[in-house]
C-alpha cells in the first residue's frame, strides 16, 4: 500500500505514452517484412526465451528468419550481430542462448529496435522475417503479429502496475495482441479451468487463446555435452540466475534429490569468485555420484570458465515448451500462414 502512489504515478506515466502512439503523436515504423513479436505486459519470467525459440526452429526451414533483441544484462551498448566469437557477455544469455542453438540464424540485439532492424537487413540483406523477442512494449516498430505471454499463476488480469506489482504496461494493451498465450501451466490442467481463464481474459473475436506447460528434458554437461540422467537418487545442488527457479525446483524435487539451492539475480553475471562459491558450496555437501545443475540460460553465462569447469560434474537443464489441448498444431499454423501471406515486396535496408 506504501508502494501504491508510485503504482499510480508510474500507470499515469504508461498510459499517456500508449496514448501518444495510439493517437499518431508518436510514430510507428513498418518495415516491409514480417515482423513476429514476442513479449508480454509484466517484468520476470513468463517464458518469451522458449517461445522464441520454438518460433525460430519452426521458421527457419522454410524462410530465412532472424532475431532480434535488445540484448538485456550486456556490457556492450548499441547494435551488434552475433559471431562465431560472440560472447554472452556481448550481447546477452537468451540471444546467447538462441545463437549457440540455432547458429544458422542471424542474432542481432540493439536498443533501438529500428535502427537494429534497418541495420540487421543491411547485413543480412537475405532475411526475409524477423522475430522481436521481448518487444510488446517498443512501439517505434509496429509488427505484423503479436504474441502476448502471461503467466498463469500471475495473470495480467490479476496484476497491477510497478512497483506494487510486476505490471510495466497497462492491461488494456493485451488488445493490441493476436495471440495470447498462458504459459507454466500445470501439464495436467483441464479444459473447465482453461475455459474460466478465457472467460477472465476476455479477449477479442479477432485474438486466439493458447496454453502451455513447461518439458524438461536430460540435463547435459556444459562442457562435454555429455547427457546425465536423473533418478530419485541423484543429489542435486540447483543455483540460478533467472526470475524464477520454483517451477525448476518443483520439478527436480519430483525427480531428483535437491540438497541445496543457490539464487542469484535475474541475468546475474558469474565471476570466478561465484564459480569458487558454487563448488565449495557443492564439496561440502560430500555427495559421491551428485551434481551441479542450472539452466540453459545460466549456462552461457559461464562459457569463459571452461578451464574451471570442464572437469566439474556442472550440467544445464534444457526446457521446451508444449501446447495444451492440442493447440500446437493450429499456433504452427498461424505461425506458418502469416509468413506465407505475407506480401513479399523487396525490401529497402
Amino acid at each position: 500500500m506504501l508502494l501504491l502512489p508510485a503504482a499510480l504515478l508510474y500507470g499515469i506515466g504508461v498510459r499517456l505514452r500508449n496514448l501518444a502512439y495510439d493517437r499518431g503523436w508518436l510514430a510507428s515504423q513498418s518495415f516491409n517484412l514480417p515482423l513476429i513479436c514476442v513479449g508480454n505486459l509484466s517484468v520476470g519470467g513468463t517464458g518469451k526465451s522458449p517461445m522464441t525459440e520454438h518460433i525460430i526452429a519452426l521458421l527457419k526451414g522454410n524462410t530465412r528468419v532472424a532475431a532480434l533483441s535488445r540484448g538485456y544484462g550486456r556490457r556492450t551498448k548499441g547494435y551488434l550481430l552475433a559471431g562465431p566469437e560472440t560472447t554472452a557477455l556481448e550481447i546477452g544469455d537468451e540471444p546467447m542462448l538462441i545463437h549457440r542453438k540455432h547458429p544458422d540464424v542471424p542474432v542481432a540485439v540493439g536498443e533501438s529496435r529500428v535502427d537494429a532492424i534497418a541495420q540487421l537487413l543491411f547485413d543480412r540483406p537475405d532475411t526475409r522475417a524477423v522475430v522481436l523477442d521481448d518487444a510488446f512494449q517498443h512501439r517505434s516498430v509496429k509488427p505484423g503479429l503479436s504474441v502476448l505471454l502471461t503467466e498463469k499463476a500471475k495473470l495480467y488480469t490479476r496484476d497491477l502496475f510497478l512497483p506494487t506489482g510486476d505490471l510495466r504496461d497497462q492491461r488494456s494493451s493485451a488488445r493490441r495482441a493476436d495471440i495470447v498465450v498462458v504459459t507454466k501451466c500445470p501439464a495436467g490442467m483441464d479444459l473447465a479451468e482453461a475455459q474460466a481463464i478465457g472467460t477472465e481474459l476476455a479477449l477479442d473475436a479477432s485474438q486466439e487463446l493458447f496454453f502451455t506447460t513447461i518439458e524438461y528434458g536430460t540435463p547435459y554437461h556444459l562442457f562435454t555435452g555429455a547427457e546425465r540422467r536423473l533418478d530419485r537418487r541423484t543429489a542435486v545442488l540447483l543455483f540460478t540466475g533467472i526470475a524464477n527457479p520454483a517451477p525448476l525446483k518443483a520439478h527436480l524435487e519430483k525427480v531428483a534429490r535437491v540438497c541445496d539451492e543457490m539464487r542469484f539475480g535475474d541475468h546475474h553475471l558469474y565471476d570466478i569468485d561465484d564459480v569458487a562459491s558454487i563448488l565449495g558450496r557443492y564439496d561440502s555437501l560430500g555427495t559421491e555420484g551428485g551434481i551441479v545443475l542450472t539452466t540453459e540460460k545460466d549456462a552461457v553465462r559461464l562459457a569463459r570458465f571452461e578451464a574451471e569447469l570442464r572437469e566439474k560434474p556442472v550440467y544445464a537443464m534444457p526446457i521446451r515448451i508444449r501446447f495444451l489441448f492440442d493447440g500446437e498444431s493450429r499456433f504452427n499454423r498461424r505461425m506458418v500462414n502469416f509468413i506465407a501471406t505475407y506480401d513479399q515486396r523487396p525490401h529497402r535496408p
